[in-house]
């Protein structure tokens, strides 16, 4: 019988130090929040390595509201951006016409609208919310920072939130 006892305590530890790990890792994502102080990218933060895995916030209220921001790259890094809302029964029923618009300005000035291509949702267990992706940008970055735009087209309440990166580094 103590050969089973002891299998079940090494069995609870492991798992114990493998979920322990597994929440430092998921933890490492960045939130930055985007307040009505950072309507332009020059205005909101500059994340310095736009491959660590960050989640920047916006609240709307209102129609025609934007938030900015700006992201470094080196070239050839991979540029990962995604458009999510918060799953919300206002939020979730907005025509595509209605939802938020992601503009991504590369270093030369190219501009990219992100289509809005799926509602895929997406529960966050940390925080326990759900989320619906929108659309997700993945490409090959310039070198350079890149300005990125988040603006409102309703006046329906709605939560943006930009998912940027995908390397889980701890800290950030």
């Amino acid at each position: 019988m103590r050969l089973p006892l002891r299998r079940m305590v090494v069995a609870t530890v492991a798992l114990g130090i493998a979920f322990g790990s597994m929440s430092g890792s998921a933890l490492a994502h960045e939130r930055v929040v985007l307040t009505g102080q950072h309507v332009t990218p020059a205005q909101g933060p500059l994340i310095q390595d736009g491959t660590i895995a960050r989640a920047a916030f916006a609240e709307f209220t209102g129609t025609g509201q934007q938030r900015g921001l700006r992201v470094r790259f080196t070239s050839g890094q991979e540029l990962r951006m995604e458009l999510l809302i918060a799953d919300t029964p206002s939020a979730s029923r907005l025509p595509v016409s209605n939802l938020p618009e992601l503009i991504v300005i590369a270093p030369d000035g190219s501009r990219r609208t992100l289509a809005i291509s799926e509602r895929t949702p997406f529960f966050e267990p940390y925080s326990g919310t759900s989320f619906l992706y929108l659309a997700r940008l993945r490409t090959k970055a310039q070198a350079g920072t890149y300005r990125v735009l988040v603006s409102s087209r309703s006046s329906t309440p709605v939560t943006a939130v930009i998912g940027i990166g995908y390397r889980e580094v701890a800290g950030h």
